[in-house]
């Protein structure tokens, strides 16, 4: 198994492609295999690399406290390690958070950036945003991650056709480390560096799926603290845009990428 040794963990990654790298995080209590649909695709034009942060998938799962500028500076130690140049980064709700950490904590590692359904803070403002966060840890003490994953996949992929996505999503889920996946969710509730978005210069592509939970006032918010932000949003999708709209977001990311300076398609 391609593993490497960082911050004293071992973290897993697969490798495809050639090309300047592209790196792509994944999604809380998801994994690098959950970018099947992607990683074909893009690794025609690109070295695409996959990462299982701390705590998920084939990484180690060390006991908590988590916070996302330490899964930044893994995935920093992981690039200066294994990456040649700077990458391309390409993260996914909760990968989107530790690539922007990334970019401001070490931005010679990053060319550019794509952050998909995600934010610049996780600090629940509203009455409905406090109670979600609530109703998600105490589901998780009452239940498990099976329980979890069935809440999650209804909520994600909610059409009749979509019965195979949910029960792959369920077992998926079910897989998490219990402990791991709660000090994640402790790292990223409170975080923020909404006020430290105007210092990321390098090109950035948010896409927003047109239902998501994600809060459209964070989105907007993301893009205007941007200097070099373009935003676009994908239609008819939820919070799992790779999934359920693989075509639209992997044509989204991959004109992003072309019309960057040397760096064609």
């Amino acid at each position: 198994m391609p593993t490497t040794t960082v911050n004293e963990i071992n973290l897993y990654y697969e490798s495809t492609g050639r090309g300047d790298p592209l790196l792509l995080l994944h999604g809380l209590g998801s994994s690098g295999r959950d970018w099947a649909l992607q990683v074909p695709e893009f690794a025609a034009h690109y070295q695409v690399i996959t990462l299982d942060t701390r705590g998920h998938g084939r990484s180690d799962k060390p006991a908590g406290p988590y916070s996302v500028p330490l899964f930044a500076s893994d995935v920093a130690a992981f690039l200066r390690r294994l990456a040649p140049g700077r990458v391309h980064l390409l993260g996914l709700s909760m990968g989107g958070m530790i690539a922007l950490q990334l970019a401001l904590d070490a931005p010679e590692l990053v060319r550019s950036l794509i952050i998909a359904n995600s934010a610049a803070e996780l600090r629940p403002r509203t009455p409905a945003e406090r109670f979600a966060i609530w109703q998600r840890f105490l589901l998780m003490r009452l239940a498990g991650m099976r329980q979890m994953g069935q809440y999650l996949a209804r909520r994600f992929f909610p059409r009749p056709e979509q019965a195979e996505i949910r029960r792959i999503f369920i077992e998926r889920w079910a897989e998490n480390d219990k402990p791991a996946y709660l000090a994640t969710m402790r790292a990223l509730l409170g975080w923020s560096v909404a006020d430290r978005l105007p210092a990321i210069s390098q090109p950035v592509l948010i896409l927003s799926a047109e239902y998501d939970y994600i809060p459209r006032y964070l989105t907007d918010r993301l893009c205007a603290a941007l200097p070099q932000a373009q935003f676009q949003r994908i239609p008819d999708s939820r919070h799992g845009s790779p999934v359920d709209q693989p075509a639209l977001f992997n044509r989204a990311v991959l004109d992003f990428l072309a019309q960057l300076p040397d760096n064609g398609v």
